[in-house]
């Protein structure tokens, strides 16, 4: 182990990683300032309303000139670094609601790709900026293989996917699709080019300005097989622990940034002659969101520290969505409470820290669904 200094000035242990403790500091010290020289959270207010999707320009620095794309791939098609880099990289991103797609394709897609180990090709455009999503969830928004809402079937050896698969990340403006589809041996896994014959992405409205979602139809569309034999279960289930951990990072981010712009106005806002900051219910409030907070950093640290083990993860990566769903959750709205009348209002910032909580509570399994997958990883 080795000791790094964490975002609210404390000294925590770091797991063993691909970059050393400096490494670690200048890639987040990179991201924050790339995100402050395009505006920090003024990026999102730059997307169309009515149309959430990526920031292209932002991605393209992030993404492609600094290299977060191939975060957590494989060596072979230039990734670099393991869990440990992509929650660093995601706390700040969260901190700014950074609406770039290092969640949708290089967590999600790119975590399933490296996991069939048949996808060298697709890996290295992902990890050069190509966008990619990940269309496996079931209508319930979760993701469940005995409920998978495409089917795949073979026509002179040819994969030919139906079907229509809710909530896909960022799926409308993804070049790529990861694909899962239930065939006469299970699930598998399958590659599809959205733009082709057969293939439908609609767009949906979504909470949250910053992350896009689209719906996406299958109706007799050609892919390309990943996996076989009913491979794709696992290959997802193990993806998706990471993704948990990076979105409860990114979960972490936005809790301390709503925190750090709570405890900012409340010191400097005057009412009856003091600063609001120095009633008690007021102090009371803003120690139960500091302790959700740093509740929150706890569990993100055990699942990154459990990441070379795949059964601990899985666990880790349970407690940890579960927490820091609800963390963010009660500390934005607070967030929202503690500034009256303004933090209602679309000038202040509040209120998009409020959405990014609630669309990431339930976006890949609400806090029920992680703590009844613990139970029974647990045994209870």
């Amino acid at each position: 182990m080795t000791t790094v200094t964490d975002p609210a000035g404390g000294v925590t242990e770091a797991p063993e990683s691909g970059l050393s403790e400096s490494e670690l500091e200048d890639l987040r010290e990179t991201v924050r300032s790339v995100c402050a020289d395009a505006g920090g959270i003024a990026a999102v207010r730059s997307l169309d309303e009515h149309s959430p999707g990526i920031h292209a320009e932002l991605w393209d620095t992030l993404g492609r000139q600094v290299g977060l794309a191939a975060l957590g791939l494989p060596e072979d098609v230039g990734g670099i670094g393991g869990l440990a880099e992509i929650a660093v990289v995601c706390e700040e991103l969260g901190r700014t609601l950074t609406p770039v797609p290092l969640l949708s394709s290089t967590v999600l897609a790119g975590q399933v790709l490296a996991g069939c180990g048949t996808a060298a090709k697709p890996l290295a455009e992902l990890a050069e900026g190509r966008v990619h999503a990940l269309a496996v969830t079931a209508p319930d928004g979760v993701w469940r293989p005995d409920a998978v809402p495409v089917g795949v079937t073979w026509r002179g050896g040819v994969a030919i996917l139906d079907g229509t698969a809710p909530f896909v990340l960022d799926g409308a403006d993804a070049e790529t699709l990861v694909v899962a589809a239930t065939g006469p041996d299970g699930v598998d896994l399958f590659l599809a080019d959205p733009r082709e014959p057969g293939v439908t992405v609609r767009r949906v409205p979504t909470l949250d300005l910053s992350r896009g979602q689209a719906v996406i139809t299958f109706s007799g569309a050609r892919a390309r097989a990943l996996t076989a034999g009913g491979e794709g279960t696992e290959v997802v289930t193990r993806a998706l622990d990471t993704a948990l951990v990076a979105l409860a990072a990114e979960q972490l981010g936005g809790a301390q940034a709503a925190l750090d712009m709570t405890v900012a106005h409340v010191r400097d806002r005057t009412q009856f002659g003091r600063a609001l900051g120095s009633f008690q219910a007021v102090k009371h409030t803003c120690a139960d969101m500091l302790l959700q907070v740093e509740s929150a950093r706890s569990a993100v640290l055990r699942a990154v520290r459990a990441a070379g083990s795949p059964n601990a993860l899985a666990e880790a990566a349970a407690v940890a969505q579960s927490w820091c769903g609800e963390a963010f959750t009660y500390v934005a709205a607070e967030c929202v409470q503690l500034h009256g009348g303004m933090g209602f209002t679309w000038e202040h910032d509040a209120h998009l820290y409020f959405r990014r909580a609630q669309s990431d509570a339930v976006l890949l399994g609400g806090t029920a669904h992680h703590r009844e997958r613990l139970a029974g990883l647990l045994g209870w």
